[in-house]
């Protein structure tokens, strides 16, 4: 089984280490230790981690929830927040990214553990991505978060535009059946009639961001996921 990676961000430095020791025994790997946004980004980029264990207040008056947000909106990477501050604007302001976990220090190193195993099970739980899930594979290692309408290839995010974003979770809500053409039309330009090409150029600039073989069309008829096995 492969070891999960996680990129530390912490300021403290005894901190830092007594993390790394502790995540060591529980077989994990520390990609880095970092404590600034740039530092965060250029790890993230060369590195790759599956978690991320943010402090929330860094020094250089950087915070930890805004790195965070940042993150969110090019990397699908969940975060686990160690903190030694549990005050109410502090904590909504942490639980609004939506983290695997919140630890308050100064901690137990017990506590410690428990977390990061639950963190990790969390994360395994929702990288398993099945059509139920909030994310879905769509095959080749793109997935598609149904919540928000985001694409990822791994951890990346892909940017789309607005009729993509639609086209995709039709195609997604459809768990690989074929979607008519006429229902794509209604839906995409709300009952108004798009030229004879607007379609097939829609899914050309598609499959340009996932690749040929995901989507497929039917002659005559429509469009839809891949199976993949």
């Amino acid at each position: 089984m492969n070891k999960t990676k996680i990129l530390i961000v912490e300021d403290e430095v005894i901190v830092a280490l007594d993390l790394k020791m502790e995540l060591l025994k529980l077989n994990c790997i520390i990609t880095d230790i970092v404590n600034t946004k740039n530092e965060v980004f250029d790890s993230l980029d060369k590195t790759k981690p599956d978690i991320i264990m943010m402090d929330i207040h860094l020094g250089k008056n950087e915070n930890g929830v805004d790195i965070t947000k940042e993150v969110q909106k090019t990397h699908n990477i969940p975060i686990l927040y160690l903190t030694a501050f549990s005050d109410n604007n502090t904590m909504q302001e942490a639980f609004s990214t939506n983290p695997l976990g919140y630890i308050v220090k100064p901690f137990k190193m017990q506590e410690l553990k428990t977390h990061i195993q639950l963190a990790i099970y969390k994360r395994k739980q929702t990288t398993s991505h099945n059509i139920n899930d909030e994310y879905v594979s769509l095959g080749e290692e793109f997935y598609f978060d149904t919540k928000n309408m985001q694409l990822y290839y791994q951890d990346k995010f892909i940017k789309l535009g607005i009729k993509e974003k639609k086209l995709l979770s039709l195609l997604v809500e459809a768990n690989h059946a074929q979607v008519p053409f006429s229902n794509i039309v209604d839906v995409l330009w709300e009952g108004n009639e798009p030229s004879p090409s607007a379609l097939r150029t829609l899914v050309y600039r598609l499959k340009g961001k996932i690749g040929s073989n995901i989507i497929e069309m039917t002659y005559g008829y429509g469009y839809n996921l891949k199976q993949f096995n």
